[in-house]
């Protein structure tokens, strides 16, 4: 199976299978000499995890970070080699699955792997899991821990819409995460937050399941991150969304909002800073980037999840040998993936920016030596 490694200079691979051993990664191309944030990580680990109350999974996985290469012991610093991180899993329950190695369930991932491998994981649905997301929060902490040291750089996810229920505008300027969750739904806005909190539990007790959308700010990235044709940052950052598990939808700035505006109510007017003195835009209905690269102002970002597909109700469907049969699926799932998916959408995010941040200064190097 390839497909299992992400970006350019700061490379990532995960690995690993939902109800294995365990999951985690590979970062090759970390610079050396970095201070490695492990309670960073355990941070966005903890937010990332399983059995954090009603509104998520039930298993319980504590996700705490091995670090197993790529570490000056004595310093604590990144030696520039790679850096392999795993965690274990401790909490599977493969007898969950029994039932399912003869029937594709629907909206999941088993008949398509069976049609592109011949085989599958079927505990746990092996990586098609959003257990898989383990390895890239790992490494997206790191990379948020590069881009904050080295330009300053803030990431923020918070949950915007649940099933019909939306979050209004909010400030995206002075939003910290701590805002965030102070929520276990992960909506800064508390009587929003009860709202979504309510559908995602009315929809639990029905064994059903909700989606919304997730929404970023990246603040601090400096102008000219990107490149054309086909590595533009919009692409990049499209391409690390839609890779998360559940997401079926992407935009940037005004997104789909902007195909009801005019020219003249989307282009954003350049202006000289008079503090500053940088070229700064009056608005920002671009979300920061232009011709795939970077303009300086904040990278606006949305990320739309379906329901997850695990319900638990009797559903139709077929055995592998196409006889058709019901099911009714057991276990322990999300009822609405949203809350977890915001330290992933925030993951995601840094490592295409921290892959860019390294691109962007490799090219600068060679111009010098030219």
């Amino acid at each position: 199976m390839s497909g299992n490694t992400f970006g350019h200079v700061f490379r990532v691979t995960t690995f690993g299978e939902s109800h294995g051993g365990g999951l985690g990664v590979v970062v090759d191309g970390c610079p050396a000499g970095h201070p490695f944030p492990h309670a960073r990580i355990a941070e966005q680990m903890a937010r990332r995890r399983p059995g954090q109350g009603k509104l998520t999974s039930a298993r319980q996985e504590a996700d705490a970070v091995q670090v197993y290469s790529g570490l000056d012991p004595e310093t604590g610093r990144t030696l520039g080699t790679p850096i392999m991180m795993m965690v274990g899993n401790s909490d599977a329950r493969s007898h969950h699955y029994d039932d399912l190695a003869a029937l594709y369930r629907p909206s999941h991932a088993d008949y398509t792997y069976d049609a592109r491998y011949g085989l599958r994981a079927v505990a746990g649905g092996g990586r098609a899991s959003a257990r898989e997301t383990v390895g890239r929060v790992a490494a997206g902490t790191l990379a948020e821990d590069l881009l904050q040291a080295l330009h300053g750089v803030e990431i923020v996810a918070w949950v915007a819409a649940v099933g019909d229920v939306e979050l209004p505008t909010i400030d995206e300027a002075t939003l910290t995460r701590a805002q965030v969750d102070a929520s276990a739904v992960r909506c800064p806005e508390g009587h929003v937050a009860e709202a979504m909190t309510a559908v995602i539990e009315a929809a639990r007790k029905q064994g059903d399941t909700v989606g919304g959308v997730v929404r970023c700010v990246v603040r601090g990235v400096p102008a000219g991150w990107g490149a054309p044709v086909f590595d533009k940052l919009t692409a990049d950052l499209a391409k690390a969304m839609m890779s998360l598990p559940a997401s079926r939808g992407f935009e940037v700035g005004d997104g789909f909002a902007a195909t009801k505006l005019r020219g003249s109510q989307h282009n954003d007017p350049f202006v000289k800073d008079a503090e500053s003195g940088q070229i700064r835009t009056t608005t920002n209905h671009s979300g920061g980037i232009q011709g795939g690269i970077s303009n300086g102002e904040a990278i606006r970002l949305a990320v739309a999840f379906k329901p997850v597909a695990t319900i638990f109700q009797p559903q139709q469907t077929v055995s592998r040998a196409g006889e058709a049969v019901t099911f009714q699926a057991r276990g322990r799932h999300d009822p609405c993936v949203l809350p977890r998916a915001v330290p992933m959408v925030e993951a995601m995010a840094a490592l295409v920016l921290c892959d860019h941040m390294l691109r962007a200064r490799l090219a600068t190097m060679d111009g010098l030596r030219r």
